[in-house]
C-alpha cells in the first residue's frame, strides 16, 4: 500500500473513532439528563389493572353540612325546541364529594386552582375505623390508628393521601349522614387533630380524606383539624365513597379537582387505581 494511502486510512479510522466517542458521549449525556429529569412514579403500582370510583353522585337533594339545599339545576336549553340540552348549575363549593383547598381555612392559602397537579395523584393509605364507628358515632382517627396502620403495612408512602374508612358512606341517602341531634349538633366520625398533627410533623402526606362530610368529627366545636391541616398547605377530600372496595395499602388516588380561580374547594371526580 502506498504511503499516501496509509495516511488516508489512518485519518479515516481516527475520524471514525472520534465520531464514535462523540456519539457515546452524547448518548451518555442524554441518559444522564433523562435520569435527572425523569419524574417520580405517580402510581403506587407499576401496572394499574382496575379503577374504582370514589365519588358520590351529586344531585339537588344531596345532604349538606348546614342542612340546606346547596345544589340547584335549571334547564336553560332543551333538545326540543332548542336542538340541544344545557343546564345552569348553582351550588356551594363544599357539597358532595369535594375538595377543601388550603384557602378554605386560611387568609392566603392556595386556591383549588393552585393545587399542583402532581399533588392530586397520591399513594392511598386507608385507615379502617369501622369497628370504632359502629360503637360510637363520634369516633375519630387517632395517632394510635395511624401507628397500627404502619405496623401492619409499613411506613406511609411519600406524598400519601391518608383516608378514613368509617363506613359512613352507607348512610348518604338517609338523615344518618348528617346525624343531627335535637340540639342540631351532628355526630359522625372524623380525624382527631392529634392525628393530623402527627401526619404534618412525621410524614410527607399531601392530603387527608374522609367518607363523612367533614375532616373534623361532627360535634367538633372548633374545626381544629381544618385550622391546622389546611393552613399547612395541604388539602382535604370530604364525602369520599367506596373506600371499602380498596386495599389498606397499594392503591393510588386521582383527584379531579376543579380548576376554579379563587375557589376554596369544589365538587370533584375522585377515583383510585389498583
Amino acid at each position: 500500500m502506498c504511503h499516501h494511502c496509509v495516511i488516508e486510512t489512518v485519518k479515516s479510522r481516527m475520524l471514525s473513532r472520534r465520531d464514535l466517542f462523540r456519539g457515546s458521549a452524547a448518548v451518555a449525556s442524554v441518559a444522564a439528563i433523562a435520569a435527572t429529569a425523569a419524574p417520580k412514579p405517580l402510581f403506587a403500582q407499576s401496572a394499574p389493572m382496575k379503577a374504582e370510583d370514589l365519588t358520590h353522585e351529586l344531585h339537588e337533594n344531596f345532604p349538606s353540612f348546614d342542612g340546606e339545599q346547596q345544589v340547584f339545576i335549571e334547564p336553560k336549553y332543551k333538545l326540543d325546541p332548542d336542538g340541544y340540552n344545557l343546564n345552569i348549575w348553582r351550588l356551594e363549593e363544599h357539597i358532595g364529594t369535594h375538595i377543601d383547598a388550603p384557602l378554605h381555612f386560611s387568609a392566603d392559602g392556595r386556591s383549588v386552582a393552585e393545587l399542583p397537579v402532581e399533588d392530586l395523584v397520591c399513594p392511598l393509605a386507608i385507615i379502617d375505623i369501622r369497628a370504632k364507628a359502629a360503637e360510637s358515632d363520634d369516633a375519630q382517627v387517632t395517632p394510635d390508628d395511624i401507628a397500627a396502620w404502619i405496623s401492619a403495612n409499613g411506613d406511609l408512602p411519600e406524598g400519601v393521601c391518608v383516608a378514613m374508612l368509617s363506613g359512613w358512606g352507607e348512610h348518604v341517602t338517609t338523615d344518618k349522614f348528617r346525624n343531627a341531634d335535637e340540639a342540631g349538633t351532628m355526630h359522625f366520625p372524623g380525624f382527631h387533630v392529634e392525628a393530623t398533627n402527627m401526619l404534618i410533623e412525621q410524614s410527607s402526606a399531601k392530603a387527608i380524606a374522609v367518607d363523612t362530610m367533614s375532616l373534623d368529627f361532627g360535634q367538633s366545636p372548633d374545626f381544629a383539624v381544618h385550622y391546622s391541616w389546611l393552613p399547612s398547605g395541604r388539602y382535604g377530600i370530604e364525602g369520599v365513597a367506596n373506600l371499602d372496595r380498596l386495599p389498606a395499602s397499594g392503591a393510588t388516588i386521582i383527584v379531579g379537582a376543579p380548576k376554579m380561580r379563587g375557589g376554596t374547594g369544589g365538587p370533584a371526580r375522585v377515583f383510585a387505581v389498583t
